[in-house]
């Protein structure tokens, strides 16, 4: 993966190039961790919070999906809101439309339940700083 995209915040995501994508195509994003920061370490409750960062650079374009994440309790990590992906994705329904955010959302919540992010967030918890980056 290209360098500059391992050092790009989670709002920088919205000016990227927009990447349209099928509904329902099979989902070949190979997106990779990029970093997770933790923004906040909690009340001693393991109530942490805060973004993560992923992306994939294909032939098709650069792709790249952040989210807010929340520690529910010591080894639980939640998407803060499903409805708040950052991404420059934008999927193109049936009829070649342009879909909504709405209508991406549950497509765009399949991506990220199938990535192994809180994997992630787990690791940059058990870090001592409070950024941890993708090797």
């Amino acid at each position: 993966m290209h360098s500059t995209l391992r050092q790009c915040p989670p709002w920088t995501l919205r000016a990227w190039p927009p990447l349209l994508w099928q509904a329902g195509r099979p989902v070949s994003l190979r997106l990779q961790h990029l970093g997770t920061q933790v923004t906040s370490t909690g009340d001693g409750h393991c109530r942490s919070q805060g973004q993560t960062i992923w992306a994939w650079q294909g032939d098709e374009g650069q792709v790249g999906l952040a989210w807010d994440w929340v520690q529910l309790t010591c080894g639980v990590v939640a998407m803060a809101d499903p409805m708040a992906v950052v991404t420059n994705l934008r999927l193109v329904g049936d009829e070649g439309e342009v879909l909504t955010a709405y209508a991406s959302a549950r497509h765009v919540n399949a991506i990220v339940h199938g990535l192994p992010w809180q994997q992630a967030v787990e690791q940059a918890l058990s870090q001592p700083m409070a950024l941890a980056l993708a090797a």
